[in-house]
Parts: structure tokens; sequence; C-alpha cells
């Protein structure tokens, strides 16, 4: 999996997400987060169009970053979630947890 960092105004940053989220890929999402949170993000995006398969993982370290980001009064929401992936955000309900938009302008309007 890659992830590509994209800097925005007010501490909000853009993950844009390439590829499986899985045991072998989430370390690195895991840093990706949290070194964001380090330099003071207090919105990230995560933008999950090219990602079509996540296990629990990737689902723990989501929750685990909503923790941390309640604590610095921070947010993070996704967009462009792909169907595959959007079933197991129901499944998992972490759907309930984070808000999920269609664009990154929608997002960044209801921030």
């Amino acid at each position: 999996m890659e992830v590509n960092i994209k800097e925005l105004e007010n501490n909000t940053v853009v993950l844009k997400l390439d590829g499986d989220i899985d045991v072998y890929s989430s370390s690195d999402l895991k840093d990706s987060i949290f070194s964001q949170i380090e330099f003071g993000a207090k919105r990230i995006i995560v933008d999950m169009e090219d990602v079509y398969y996540i296990d629990s993982s990737g689902i723990g370290i989501f929750i685990s970053a909503l923790g941390v980001f309640k604590k610095v009064n921070g947010k993070i929401c996704f967009v462009k979630v792909t169907d595959p992936v959007k079933k197991v955000f129901e499944l998992t309900k972490i759907n309930s947890f984070f808000p999920i938009f269609t664009s990154e302008t929608e997002a960044l309007e209801n921030f």
C-alpha cells in the first residue's frame, strides 16, 4: 500500500491511500496517521478511492487514531470509499464512528 500526503490549510491533511490495507501494510498506514497527528494535524481526510480491501488490522488502526484524535480535539473522515471497503465498514459498524463523504470538497465543507 502507498500513502500520499497532501497538506491543506487549517491543519488539515489528506492521506490518499493506494492498495490493500492488511496486516502487511497496516504499519505504514499507522505511521502515516500518527506522524501527522504529531506534526499538528487536527483534521485528516482519508481518500479511499484506490483501496479495495481492508482487514481487521486496518480497522483497528482507524479506531486507535480516533481515540488519539478525540484527545487533541481532532477529526478524521473518509472520502471516496469503494464498495468492497464500504461493505466492511458497514459490517464492522466503523461507519457509525467516522463521517464518510463522496469527495474531498464535501468533506471540507462538512468538517
